[in-house]
């Protein structure tokens, strides 16, 4: 499989560099890389009520991206912890 151009928004970053813990951000860097290679892994869930929206779990963080298949590309739109990640999505 192709691998994916992977880009970041801004206000993810900002919200990346919130994450409290060292672990916590390296597992998460981990995941991203990985979805560049599998934009669909194993756990990805469609948000309801958004056309091109995705979820994906990584300990009590999530990240939200967008997939664009006729271009290979992952636009990651939110990460945050999972309590707040959804509002405002």
């Amino acid at each position: 499989m192709a691998a994916y151009s992977l880009s970041i928004r801004q206000s993810a970053v900002k919200e990346f560099e919130q994450v409290g813990l060292k672990r916590d951000r390296v597992r998460l860097v981990a995941r991203l890389r990985n979805l560049a290679m599998e934009p669909r892994p194993y756990g990805c869930e469609k948000l309801a009520g958004a056309a091109r929206l995705y979820r994906v779990r990584q300990g009590n963080y999530r990240i939200v991206y967008a997939i664009d298949d006729h271009e290979k590309s992952v636009d990651i739109v939110k990460i945050g912890h999972r309590r707040e990640v959804y509002r405002d999505a």
